[in-house]
Order: structure tokens, then sequence, then C-alpha cells
């Protein structure tokens, strides 16, 4: 007898069963419902979601507000992939009495989605593959990272393994953000400047920062101005760290040689998008964390959380 309702979310390649043995949770009382498109907005997520009483959320694709909690009176386990959610209200979760987990992730997926954007971008790739497949040949002079300056904005896990590569290939590097001490600096082998000297300093600059109220919005005018008509922006952490008006501005005018972006301000990234149609870029659709080892981590945890909370001892509480 069906005791409880369980919807999977945003699981755009339909392939949650894959990595977890959703299929048996029936045997504890559950019924389980897969959701392969997002929802287009607040409202639609309410209506299809109001009789779940346990939802698995895909990272930050469908957003948790305290307006959304409220209205999902059955909801009693929300469960995130990874160790963070911007998108979830915590506080509101609590205070309803509803019960949020993580799960682990892959410390290696979003670091290596970032080299490949760049090294797509200073080799050209996306254009020349495009020729070549359409008949033509060389079309581009691409460029080399040896000797050039990566300014890391964020030196955590992810951004200190960045540096790691970026020393592989032969580059300096410099890191800021509004906690990061000499000691930690020192210890991944970077140089700590200021804000504005990583931006006039760097021929690229990379993103790893969660977004916040402190965050966001981080990179404006102003720093794409000082990064230059030479510089290049790297984005697989989160859109709303740039304001998409003044990197769309940079990109059409030239402030900037490009930017190699994996994120947006709105995902899925609506038809016509600016973005879409701005010279000198590589795009991807948020793949950073689409891998066979983090999907993995990610289902695979979820189905473990879920037993977890079913057998009354849930694991990786956030708001507990």
């Amino acid at each position: 007898m069906t005791q409880y309702r369980l919807a999977i979310l945003d699981d755009y390649q339909q392939v949650s069963g894959d990595y977890a043995p959703w299929d048996s949770l029936p045997d504890d009382g559950v019924k389980v419902s897969v959701f392969s498109a997002p929802f287009v907005s607040a409202d639609q997520a309410v209506a299809a979601l109001g009789p779940f009483d346990i939802i698995v959320a895909m990272r930050e694709r469908t957003r948790f507000s305290r307006k959304v909690l409220e209205s999902l009176p059955n909801l009693k386990l929300l469960v995130t992939t990874g160790m963070a959610n911007a998108a979830i209200d915590l506080e509101a979760a609590s205070e309803r009495g509803v019960t949020v987990c993580g799960t682990a992730g892959s410390p290696s997926a979003a670091p290596e989605m970032t080299w490949a954007l760049l090294l797509a971008f200073a080799r050209n790739l996306v254009v020349e593959e495009n020729s070549l497949r359409t008949g033509g040949w060389q079309t581009a002079v691409g460029f080399e990272l040896a000797g050039k300056t990566l300014g890391i904005v964020g030196l955590g896990k992810i951004g200190t393994r960045i540096a790691g590569y970026a020393k592989a290939f032969g580059m300096d590097v410099l890191a800021w953000s509004q906690n990061l001490t000499g000691e930690a600096a020192e210890a991944a082998g970077v140089r700590r400047v200021t804000k504005e000297e990583l931006f006039r300093e760097s021929d690229v600059v990379t993103l790893h920062l969660r977004l916040s109220e402190r965050t966001e919005g981080i990179v404006g005018a102003e720093e794409l101005r000082l990064l230059g008509p030479d510089g290049v922006l790297v984005n697989t952490a989160r859109g709303p760290l740039v304001d998409e008006a003044a990197l769309i501005r940079a990109l059409e005018e030239g402030w900037i040689r490009g930017a190699a972006l994996d994120v947006f301000d709105q995902e899925p990234m609506a038809g016509g998008h600016a973005l879409a149609h701005s010279p000198r870029t590589v795009l991807s659709p948020h793949i950073g964390y689409v891998t066979h080892e983090s999907y993995r981590q990610f289902y695979g945890g979820a189905f473990e959380d879920v037993k977890a909370w079913l057998g009354g001892a849930p694991v990786r509480v956030l708001n507990g």
C-alpha cells in the first residue's frame, strides 16, 4: 500500500533510474514519479508537486522559495544533490518541518569542465569543428595558455584544483575572494591580489564562488573593462555572479576577448537569448556536473537519503 509519493525532478536526460534502484522503493510503500522537463514557473511547480511527500531535486534546477514550500502541504523530505543549494530556503523548510538532506558530489567534474571550456575557447574548437563539418578547413588563429596569467575568483576546493591545472600548463596564477587569506593562497601556490589587480593583470579570469547575496553581480562592467580586450572570462559556477547585461555589452562592444560559459541567469536558457548570439563565446548548457561519476554520487546519495529517512534516521541533514 502506498504511503508516500516521491518526485524526482529535472531528470533532463531521463537517466535517474540508471544510477539508483528507485524501482525498489514500492517495497517501502513509496510511489515514484519522474519529471524530465523543467517547470516554467513557481506556480507550475506547485501545481505539479502538491501531492508529493518526498522530492529529489537536481542541483538548483527548481527553486524552493518560502512561497513554494508553504504551498506544498504534504512535503516532508526534500533531497538536494550536493551539500549546498541556494535555491532552497532552509529556514522556511525547517519552520514547516521539512527535512532537507544532501549528497556527496564529484570533486573533479566541474574543474574538468572549466578547463575544457577554456581550451575550446583558446583554440577556437567550436568554430573550427563547424567549419570542418561543412567542408571548410582552418579559419582562425588560437592562443596558447603557457605563459599567460590566470585569475581565480574563489580559491575553494574547485578553485584550488584549477590552480593546479593552470600551473601544469605553465600559467602564472592569481587569486582573490572576500575571505581569501595569504596563508591559503600560499598553500595553493598562487599569489593573492586585490580584486582590481586580478582583473587588470589576468589574461583569463575564472569564477568559482558560491552564489549568495554577497556574491551576486560580483563581476560587472568595471571588472570586465579591467579585464580588457585581450581578456577571457570563464564561468562554470553560477550565472548571476556576473552582471549579464554588462557581459553582453562587453562581448558586443569588444571590451573583452570573449567568454566561455556553462551557467546563465535563466536556465534552461530561453530561445533567442542575446548570449546565444553574442560573438566570441563558447557556451554549454550547465553540464559541469553532468558526468557518470557525478550522477552516481548524486542519485545514489539521494536514494540513500530517502531510505535513511524512511528508516527514521535521516543522514546528511542540511537543516538539522
